[in-house]
């Protein structure tokens, strides 16, 4: 039977932490959860990048917001005592690969410090029901053989990001196991592909980058065109997310960890097949040229396999395929016009709630 991870009767009320708020995933994250009826905290570093979601879609609106730095650990104590969750989404980290390699210290203390002084506040927090930690598709060892990842497979990472996340993996088991279990409260970590959508704007993403270059009027250069990711769109990741933190907060018996992807029989698409539908959707087309320099090493390969996560939660993506561009074309368009993006933002969700009831698009 599926868990309804979008039901309103559940989310009304519940208290929630989530961290990261003001990043891409996080302000998508901030506005659903509100418009569904929860109480949100959010704890994250301000807003890098102009524009950004948080402040388009005027998040601080609908959640108590916070700035502070997951590697203060008086900051984040306050914060968790603050907000006396039931349910935490932890979605707040470094999320860059090439970032990570020009700050692998800071990238380790934020991924993996950061989570250690996050779990060790909600450890004396006595309404705690559950806690979702959220890594990332690039947690497992890679030897770059074609392989789809599962979750019993080994855990790894050639970049400090990677490392970073899997070592926050191991994190997370030990405090569930030395700390939370005993209480009854549910701690699991959720490992997404890679999340494309109307409002991300960071430095090295692939459609921020597509974006940038279509408005300057210049080629996009691309690192490493003939990269394949499990690309998927964020609506259909923070679906995944919400059912699982459901889940647990129900008690519903399920796996430690799991993967969220794009369907597993589907080939993923290389940077620059993504990358040509992206720009024919926002109106120019083959307009990339590879970069001279595609900078530290990157994996050319990665896919996970997320049928698990299908058959134990119900969950299935809404957005898979053309729809995924389509709909953050759409939003970017609207973005180009001048359209109120806080509207249009809340107008896709709702749009995604109705497929997900089985109405149309």
């Amino acid at each position: 039977m599926a868990i309804d991870g979008l039901d309103k009767a559940f989310w009304s009320g519940k208290r929630v932490l989530l961290t990261g708020h003001s990043g891409f995933k996080g302000a998508w994250a901030s506005l659903w959860l509100s418009a569904m009826g929860a109480e949100v905290t959010g704890f994250s570093l301000a807003p890098e990048t102009d524009p950004n979601l948080f402040e388009l879609a005027d998040i601080q609106t609908v959640v108590r917001s916070h700035f502070g730095d997951l590697r203060d650990a008086d900051a984040v104590r306050q914060v968790v005592s603050e907000a006396r969750p039931e349910i935490v989404l932890h979605m707040a980290a470094q999320p860059l690969v090439r970032r990570s390699y020009a700050d692998p210290v800071g990238t380790f203390d934020a991924n993996v410090m950061g989570t250690v002084h996050l779990l060790d506040a909600l450890r004396h927090q006595e309404e705690l029901q559950s806690v979702l930690v959220v890594t990332t598709d690039k947690v497992y060892e890679n030897a770059e053989q074609g392989i789809s990842f599962k979750e019993e497979d080994p855990l790894g990472g050639h970049d400090p990001y990677a490392a970073s996340k899997a070592a926050a993996e191991i994190v997370t088991s030990s405090y569930a196991r030395s700390f939370f279990e005993e209480r009854g409260v549910r701690v699991a970590t959720a490992r997404g592909g890679n999340v494309i959508g109307g409002g991300d704007f960071s430095e090295d993403r692939l459609v921020p980058d597509i974006w940038r270059a279509l408005k300057a009027g210049k080629p996009l250069m691309l690192r490493n065109p003939a990269a394949a990711r499990p690309w998927q769109h964020v609506l259909d990741c923070l679906c995944g997310y919400f059912t699982y933190a459901r889940g647990l907060t129900d008690q519903v018996p399920l796996p430690a960890a799991l993967n969220f992807g794009p369907p597993h029989d589907a080939p993923p698409l290389t940077v620059a097949e993504l990358a040509n539908a992206v720009q024919s959707a926002l109106g120019a087309k083959g307009r990339w040229e590879p970069a001279n320099d595609p900078g530290p090493r990157e994996m050319m390969t990665l896919e996970i396999d997320s049928r698990k996560a299908r058959a134990v939660l119900g969950w299935r993506d809404q957005l898979a395929g053309a729809p995924c561009v389509s709909w953050l074309a759409e939003w970017y368009r609207a973005l180009n016009s001048g359209e109120d993006m806080r509207g249009r933002t809340l107008a896709q969700i709702a749009a995604y709630e109705n497929l997900y009831r089985g109405g149309g698009a």
